[in-house]
């Protein structure tokens, strides 16, 4: 399975790969600092499902491109993908309106609260599989 995190925190980024490989479930992990060089790697890949992810992990807020301006360019690209990818919106907000935003976009599968516990990767990891 690959992997894509797009998150702008290097101690985050770190533990969540660290994380991943701990569930021997991951061949490769994408890693992205901000929306935008994400979605340049996937408008230049849209059409090499081997170069696409299986499942992102998607932090909200980042400098340059934040995760709803991701998702706003993402579904304009995603059509074009010959590849189904699960989005996870992952985020420190307890705030109900970014939770219920979330649920208005039908490629979010699911809100989760960082920090990541490895058991609810695992769950993640073992619906996708």
């Amino acid at each position: 399975m690959k992997v894509c995190v797009i998150d702008d925190d290097d101690i985050y980024q770190f533990l969540l790969k660290k994380e991943l490989k701990h569930t021997q479930l991951i061949d490769k992990v994408h890693v992205f600092t901000d929306g935008k060089q994400a979605i340049d790697y996937f408008e230049e890949n849209k059409e090499i499902p081997s170069a696409l992810p299986d499942v992102i992990f998607l932090d909200i807020n980042m400098p340059i491109m934040n995760g709803w301006q991701f998702l706003e360019q993402f579904k304009g690209i995603q059509p074009k993908m010959d590849k189904e990818i699960t989005i996870y919106l992952v985020s420190s907000s307890f705030d109900d309106r970014d939770i219920n935003r979330s649920k208005e976009y039908t490629e979010v599968t699911d809100y989760i609260i960082k920090p990541v516990k490895r058991a609810n990767l695992l769950n993640v990891l073992r619906e996708i599989e």
